[in-house]
């Protein structure tokens, strides 16, 4: 088990606060529980303040603590718990590379070469510009796309070296890359393209088909949406159901 610790005294803020934005988003949050529940909103208070200042400093841990009536120790607690929360400075971007096993397999280890060489050689440390940082983290769950890496809220797949040393110059150039795939690829299809249900009668609900012995064309067909039949055609039904 790895032990997390609050960032030094050295390079603790003296005081946080909530912008008035955040203050309403934390304060919505509260509402949520019954009066005497409010330390429920822990978690959500501690990432606003994060999105807020891009990690979770100890004044802010007093100021949630204060704010939801709870001791410190125990938000204390919860941030250190949590790896979803940087309990030190991150850069302006923060690069979360996936080197869980699957990642590993396609390639990661050059996704982390990459940002050794561009961002800097050590993770959790940012970069002289103050621009990027990078750390490795556990299956982010999509592993189809393997290699990958998040981004804020981005999921950025399919990489490699080359791909990921292109996507970190873009972001230091102030550009916005796509997210998804870089390989070219639609979401997780083949990268050459669908392979499966082209042919359109495989994926449609004939009128009367397998009963009165039926063709499936394109005129008395309809297209099957989201597992219900239309055209007064009966859909399948669950084990134990009856009509």
């Amino acid at each position: 088990m790895s032990v997390r610790r609050l960032a030094p005294d050295d390079v603790q803020p003296s005081s946080f606060s909530f912008d008035p934005a955040n203050k309403d988003r934390v304060e919505q949050w509260i509402a949520k529980y019954p009066e005497g529940r409010q330390a429920s909103a822990v978690i959500a208070a501690l990432w606003i303040g994060q999105e807020q200042e891009g990690w979770v400093s100890k004044p802010m841990i007093e100021h949630v603590a204060g704010l939801l009536h709870m001791p410190f120790i125990r938000v204390l607690e919860v941030a250190t718990f949590y790896t979803m929360f940087n309990l030190a400075p991150v850069g302006e971007f923060l690069v979360q590379v996936c080197t869980t096993t699957p990642c590993m397999l396609r390639g990661s280890d050059e996704v982390v070469a990459a940002c050794k060489k561009h961002i800097h050689p050590r993770p959790h440390t940012v970069s002289s510009d103050g621009k990027l940082s990078w750390m490795e983290v556990e299956c982010l769950g999509a592993c189809v796309n393997a290699p990958m890496l998040q981004i804020g809220k981005d999921f950025y797949e399919d990489l490699d070296g080359p791909k990921t040393e292109a996507l970190i110059e873009a972001l230091r150039r102030g550009e916005v890359p796509q997210p998804g795939p870089q390989n070219g690829r639609h979401t997780s299809e083949p990268l050459g393209g669908a392979t499966t249900l082209l042919d359109r009668r495989a994926i449609i609900r004939v009128s009367g088909a397998g009963h009165d012995g039926g063709q499936a064309t394109e005129e008395n067909a309809k297209v099957m949406v989201e597992g219900s039949p239309t055209h007064g055609a009966a859909g399948p039904t669950s084990p134990g159901t009856t009509r």
